[in-house]
């Protein structure tokens, strides 16, 4: 197999977005739609990934220098078309020999099996097509025998005829780097818009008598995004083709369509989500589970058994261990919960680790922050934290110990103790009836 690499335009203005975040920077699924087109590069084993960007979004050039290196970037000044934004990356593919796939940052939804077609034969030019239900402007396909490619028509150029055409261009190519470049270097900007247009390299090619050819995959995997309309689109078909997987994969959905899921979430089969739940990334279930209504789930784990929500929110750093319970209105972050430990409602527990067994009450609060640095807070198996207790980290608490309710705990707590932190309760004989008494007397000669 020949050596690939990727070419990845990325230096469009995105005016249409009306966002001040780079286009190509927004989140589908969870993911920079400029990640999801480098997953996809990765995923075809392109050995070098070249991203072109433009002068006008400098946080695009950073967040490719951030994840592939200062070399992965080519900046595209002026911008003179795809043809053009496509020579720019030619200096960064020095050396390179093998084939070029030259893709989009705005397209998030194309996935390496649409691709992976391309690679292989012996045509020069591998053009990737869909059949459009509505062809409108896109560009044409005017195929010849079998897989043939002739030419590329624009739909303001095309006859009658060529516009009854359903074949359409994606604009994703893949010929080889150096006759990719030696017919870039032809193309001119004798156009209405005086841009260098990247499909011109199939007719440059045609005329070599180089054999060109058109692979076809479905109109939704090479879905553009060029405004917040498109990208909701897009997003709800990534939440359809996620869904159907999961239905499909074993996992119990009795609302499907209320449930969002991230770009990498994982579900083991004979989960039950029921609805209203949102995963953010980083989210894995790794056995049967019950994730129940309107809960939130970020950078968690989730073990076999557990139970999470109504209300709960899992924030990165969660692990919830086997048969654990985290109920209605419990936060937790960066905790470990042991097998069979319990935070059953309204609980905030930030860094630390719950043994297995253990119990914590309503109210309860790892004080993990003292306004510079976080601390953690430990509870052992099978130790008991009794309702509105606030645990001062750092601070364990012993295997099988107890905290009665309404307790400050700010020492540790040997294994099997019990730990009282809250002042002795004192009563005042009449107290009450007194000021009820007197405050009436005061509120009637006001009156």
């Amino acid at each position: 197999m020949a050596a690939r690499a990727a070419v990845i335009l990325a230096a469009g203005q995105g005016t249409r977005m009306r966002s001040p975040l780079p286009k190509v920077l927004h989140l589908l699924a969870g993911r920079a739609m400029l990640d999801h087109a480098i997953d996809t590069a990765e995923a075809l084993g392109c050995e070098r990934i070249v991203v072109v960007v433009g002068t006008h979004a400098p946080e695009v050039g950073r967040h490719v220098e951030a994840r592939l290196g200062p070399e992965a970037v080519a900046v595209q000044d002026p911008p003179l078309g795809t043809g053009h934004a496509v020579r720019c990356a030619e200096e960064a593919l020095v050396g390179f020999e093998g084939d070029v796939v030259i893709t989009y940052a705005d397209c998030p939804l194309l996935r390496a099996p649409s691709v992976e077609p391309m690679f292989g034969g012996t045509a020069a030019v591998t053009v990737l097509g869909f059949e459009a239900a509505d062809p409108g402007a896109y560009g044409r396909l005017v195929m010849g025998d079998g897989d043939t490619l002739l030419r590329i028509v624009e739909a303001k150029e095309a006859s009658e005829h060529e516009l009854k055409v359903n074949r359409c261009n994606s604009g994703v190519m893949v010929c080889e780097h150096g006759l990719l470049f030696s017919l870039l270097a032809e193309v001119t900007n004798a156009n209405a818009k005086g841009e260098y247009y990247l499909t011109d390299i199939v007719e440059l090619a045609r005329r070599r008598d180089l054999h060109c050819r058109a692979t076809f995959t479905d109109e939704a995997a090479v879905q553009g995004v060029n405004s917040q309309s498109e990208l909701v689109a897009a997003e709800t078909q990534f939440q359809s083709v996620q869904r159907d997987h999961f239905l499909t994969e074993g996992v119990a959905m009795p609302a499907p369509e209320t449930v969002q899921f991230a770009w990498d979430t994982e579900v083991a089969a004979g989960t039950t989500i029921e609805p209203h739940v949102v995963f953010a990334p980083g989210v894995r279930i790794t056995g049967p589970a019950k994730i129940r209504a309107f809960s939130h789930l970020e950078g968690a784990v989730v073990e076999a058994g557990a139970e999470v929500g109504p209300y709960a929110r899992l924030r990165p750093g969660a692990v919830i261990g086997a048969k654990a319970r985290i109920g209605n209105f419990v936060e937790v972050k960066n905790v470990a919960m042991g097998a069979g430990a319990k935070a059953n409602h309204l609980a905030y527990l930030g860094d630390g680790e719950v043994g297995a067994g253990a119990n914590i009450g309503a109210g309860t609060i790892f004080c993990n922050y003292d306004g510079f640095n976080k601390a953690r807070t430990v509870v052992g198996e099978g130790a008991f934290v009794g309702s509105n207790s606030a645990l001062v980290a750092p601070v364990t608490v012993g295997e099988g110990a107890m905290i009665g309710s309404g307790s400050v705990v700010t020492d540790d707590v040997p294994p099997g103790d019990l730990a009282l932190g809250r002042a002795k309760q004192i009563n005042k004989a009449g107290w009450a009836a007194r000021f009820r008494a007197a405050m009436s007397e005061r509120k009637g000669r006001k009156s």
